[in-house]
């Protein structure tokens, strides 16, 4: 079964653009190689935002392989500390009706 979430990341000040280029060039090709498909990927300037949203419907559960991206090599390798750049963070799991 697909699981789907949709996070919203809220960023450092004067940061978002250079939040979301290192994301687009280091985290998405990376959730990819894990076998997650990213859907889209949004900026809300006014709240200084960065919204996606990501699916995995493989072999593991949605938690099973966000846990295995997360303690890769790959993703210690990429020298991407989400704590540079955010202040909070939301996901929500979403269920497709439409």
């Amino acid at each position: 079964m697909r699981t789907v979430q949709i996070r919203t990341y809220r960023v450092r000040a004067g940061r978002l653009d250079e939040w979301v280029q290192a994301w687009r060039t280091l985290v998405v090709p990376l959730r990819r190689e894990f076998g997650f498909e990213i859907h889209g990927s949004w900026v809300d300037r006014e709240r200084d935002a960065h919204v996606w949203v990501i699916s995995y419907d493989g072999e593991q559960s949605f938690e099973e392989a966000n846990a295995a991206y997360w303690a890769s090599s790959q993703r210690e390798q990429l020298g991407l500390d989400p704590a540079e750049y955010l202040v909070g963070e939301e996901a929500r799991t979403v269920e497709q009706v439409l």
